[in-house]
């Protein structure tokens, strides 16, 4: 095992691939998050408690690592009050130590595009409280950089699919009633193209990040196989996958405007509907081509994912 030391901070979706991953290579990993627990962490990967609200503590916890991934974040209906602190004590802290520091990111800084590719050079015009959360943080990270305070590469990646990512709109609304043999739950125009992301495929790019410091202070989209999917292809791919006839429904604006009268979550999800109401392509070729990275195969990546969800049965 290598002797460097990989933090990864938050143990979600995208924290979990990045510290299997880590594991993988072999790499001294330790996650933290605010309980200490990470359940089905694999063998040798450290697991303690820590405050990334609290720049001190994150510079406690991080005073030996060579690369930190920043991977945790606060409830979705958290985000505007609590997520740009959270990001600003975990710059400040890695910064007093001279790791780097290598965020994962969604998508929503660019705002509506109008069915324009997403690509790295476009301007961040959001329009949504949460796309100028975003907009703002990537910001804040990418100035530090530049001013030498930290050194930092952001990985963006799409709505993404695959062990643990059940809150995704590629999750457990599609994938839990497909195995049941009912209708897969969808979001807006399932017809329009709508890329996905494979959350190991993210978790892998973070580490290719860490990796290469031509990476560095530069924003990249991580890579997505068959970027043009709808939805509903990809819906059909998992029924096909359960050799099962396809069957799906899905939710408009004006269903999730009213479930979002009772259901918080729901209601954030509201401002960003115009990524399922528009083409929403990625385009990861910049990444691609620098670092010689490709995609899952998706319907390798559909097959992992049907099996993590047989295994862990809703509750």
């Amino acid at each position: 095992m290598s002797n460097e030391l990989h933090i990864v901070f938050g143990a979600g979706p995208l924290g979990r691939s990045v510290v299997n991953e880590l594991a993988k290579q072999g790499k001294r990993t330790r996650v933290i998050t605010r309980s200490g627990k990470m359940p089905d962490a694999p063998a040798k990967v450290e697991v303690i408690s820590g405050d990334a609200y609290d720049s001190n503590n994150v510079r406690e916890l991080t005073k030996e690592a060579s690369v930190v991934y920043q991977c945790a974040q606060p409830g979705y209906t958290q985000w505007v009050e609590n997520f740009p602190p959270l990001q600003k004590a975990i710059i400040e802290g890695v910064a007093a130590n001279r790791a780097k520091l290598i965020i994962g990111e969604n998508l929503y800084m660019y705002g509506d595009t109008d069915g324009a590719p997403l690509i790295e050079t476009l301007p961040y015009a959001a329009h949504t409280r949460k796309g100028k959360v975003r907009a703002q943080m990537a910001e804040a990270a990418l100035a530090a950089h530049q001013s030498g305070k930290v050194r930092v590469a952001i990985a963006r990646g799409s709505d993404f699919f695959g062990s643990y990512a059940t809150g995704s709109a590629f999750g457990e609304r599609l994938f839990y009633p497909a195995i049941a043999g009912k209708a897969a739950s969808l979001t807006g125009n399932a017809d329009l193209p709508h890329t996905a992301t494979f959350i190991d495929d993210f978790g892998k790019a973070l580490v290719i990040l860490g990796e290469r410091d031509e990476a560095l202070g530069q924003a990249w989209h991580v890579p997505n196989d068959q970027p043009q999917i709808t939805q509903r292809q990809f819906a059909n791919m998992v029924f096909e996958e359960l050799k099962l006839a396809p069957k799906v429904s899905s939710m408009s604006r004006l269903m999730i405007m009213i479930g979002g009268l009772f259901i918080p979550d729901a209601r954030e999800v509201v401002e960003m509907m115009y990524e399922f109401e528009r083409p929403f392509v990625v385009d990861s070729s910049k990444f691609e081509k620098a670092f010689g990275m490709k995609p899952t195969p998706i319907r390798e990546a559909i097959r992992q994912t049907v099996a993590w969800y047989k295994a862990n049965p809703p509750r």
